[in-house]
Formats: C-alpha cells, structure tokens, sequence
C-alpha cells in the first residue's frame, strides 16, 4: 500500500446515521476520532502510530446529507507491525504455501478458522499486525475493555480463536496428526 501523506483530505462515506469513532482508511490505515485519541493517549495504550489531523473536504451519506461540519474531528494512524507471530502449531490457518521467510511470514492464506500467537514474540502492543497474519490488526484484551470502556463504536472484536475467514468456503484446514 502507499502512505497517504500531507495534507490528509479525505471523503467520508456515512453507512448509518452516526459518524463511527474508527473507520477504515487508506494505506493500511484507519480514521479515529478526537474522542478515541483522547482516550487512547490518556490511558497510555500503544501500537498506532502517531495521529495525523484528516481534512474532511465531504461527507456522502446513505439515508440524508450531512455536511463535514457535522462531523467529529478525525484522525489518521496505522497499527504497528509488532514481533508478535502466529503460532501456526496452534492455529487453523490454510496456507496455499508453505511459510519460508520468518521474519514476515507471508504467504497466501486461503483460510482462517481460529489463531493464536507465540507467547514470546508479543511485546505487549495493544493494536498491531502480527506476522503470518495477513490484514486486520490484532488488539490486546486491555484493548478491548478500553472499548467497552469508552463505548467506542464501529468496531467488530472477535477473539482471535473465533475468527474466521473463509471467502471461497474451503472449511478449516485438515488437523495435523
């Protein structure tokens, strides 16, 4: 992906009819609000990179029109790519290919029933991408009950041993004997 750089403007597209405090951006990247980087900074998380000021220069919505005025102000940060590393023993990923780099881990993945990461190569980020695991970013528990917390919305945390991704309906991988 290329890095959005400055100055950020952006189009926001409103599914429903309340702005989500984290939405999907560019690059790898999501689009928070002021009120989520208060509280993200405030509690001392970590794992998102900075938070860059987004212009918003249009807001489209699906039942009225809305203007960007009404809008929160929005932020632009990426996850970290942490150490942290699938535990392929342990998980129920179907690979097209065996994994040859270790430092990335990446390979085309065909399916996702279930994941956890090696203990010892998480270093304690709270949102990150870890390796082996291609798209969404991994969150921490604390994570997930700043969430709840703060009743952030927008957001589907599914524990990492219930997610599944399975887009040509392959089913889980065979268990290894």
């Amino acid at each position: 992906m290329r890095t959005w750089l400055p100055p950020l403007r952006g189009e926001l597209k409103l599914n429903g009819k309340e702005f989500g405090d984290f939405v999907g951006g560019p690059g790898g990247g999501y689009l928070v609000t002021n009120r989520f980087v208060e509280s993200f900074c405030r509690e001392g998380l970590t794992g998102l990179s900075g938070f860059q000021p987004v212009e918003l220069v249009r807001v489209r919505g699906r039942r009225r029109t809305t203007d960007s005025a009404s809008a929160p102000r929005y932020f632009y940060t990426t996850p970290v790519f942490g150490g942290a590393a699938v535990d392929e023993a342990r998980s129920r990923i179907r690979r097209a290919s065996p994994i040859t780099c270790d430092a990335c881990r990446e390979t085309n993945v065909d399916t996702i029933h279930g994941f956890t990461l090696e203990k010892e190569t998480w270093h304690g980020e709270d949102v990150f991408y870890a390796r082996g695991m291609p798209g969404s970013p991994v969150v921490s528990e604390r994570f997930v009950h700043f969430v709840e917390r703060h009743q952030l919305t927008n957001m589907l945390l599914t524990p990492t041993e219930e997610y599944t991704w399975d887009p040509l309906k392959l089913g889980p991988p065979r268990p290894v004997l």
